[in-house]
């Protein structure tokens, strides 16, 4: 007989035991998309023709960026009626797009700085996955106050572009660390509720399981860029 937590043979520690496959295929998938990320903004820095193509002209590069955006939208809002080998194609076509805008880091910051920063970021997001994962504490008051902190960090970014202030642009960095690093517990614990309508080795468990990836890699992306732009060393 299969564990079905609405039956009284579904222990607590088999519910345990099922959440922690189903956020151990987010995290796998959350990770491969990271290598896929890495690799193409590797390849991209390192192949001229493509950097020409990419950041030659802002209209192509905007493009790509509208594309990113368009691709997060179409995944979340769709994956309810797409399959699961659908929801991860369009979850690895984001993470090689993401990959090509990023390539711009490697003409920005040293390679030394880059990975240093990297495992910085990936200590940071992994101590804070763990406390969201085991603390029996409730976040859910935190989600409103880090959605508002992130729409004024967007609103701050916009802002900066047009004064230009490096003292500002520092600042924002630093609230941008906090606002992810709150979002990277916050996220994983409302991922790992996911799995409490019963859905761990079915079709939608596949596809909640790429939705939480998605969350978590957006979640590192952006800590990784926020501490790049405060810890790293510009060309």
């Amino acid at each position: 007989m299969e564990n079905n937590q609405f039956s009284p043979y579904y222990s607590h520690e088999s519910r345990q035991a099922d959440q922690a496959r189903f956020m151990a295929k987010v995290f796998a998938w959350m990770s491969l998309a990271l290598v896929v990320t890495g690799a193409i903004a590797f390849w991209v820095a390192m192949t001229p023709s493509l950097t020409e193509l990419i950041f030659s002209s802002r209209i192509t590069f905007y493009l790509m960026i509208g594309a990113e955006l368009g691709v997060v939208w179409w995944l979340t809002s769709r994956i309810q009626t797409m399959s699961a080998t659908t929801a991860t194609l369009w979850f690895f076509l984001y993470s090689v797009l993401n990959g090509a805008t990023l390539s711009v880091i490697f003409f920005a910051f040293t390679a030394a700085s880059i990975s240093a920063v990297f495992f910085i970021t990936a200590g940071t997001f992994m101590v804070m996955a763990a406390y969201g994962y085991y603390t029996e504490k409730d976040l859910t008051s935190w989600g409103n106050l880090l959605f508002m902190a992130l729409i004024g960090l967007i609103i701050s970014g916009i802002v900066n572009m047009f004064l230009k202030s490096d003292m500002f642009g520092m600042i924002i960095s630093s609230i941008g660390v906090l606002v992810f690093v709150g979002l990277t517990a916050y996220d994983t614990q409302k991922i790992k509720e996911m799995h409490a309508e019963g859905i761990n080795g079915t079709e939608d468990g596949k596809k909640y399981a790429i939705l939480g990836a998605l969350r978590l890699y957006l979640d590192f992306i952006n800590l990784f860029l926020y501490m790049l732009r405060l810890l790293g060393n510009r060309r």
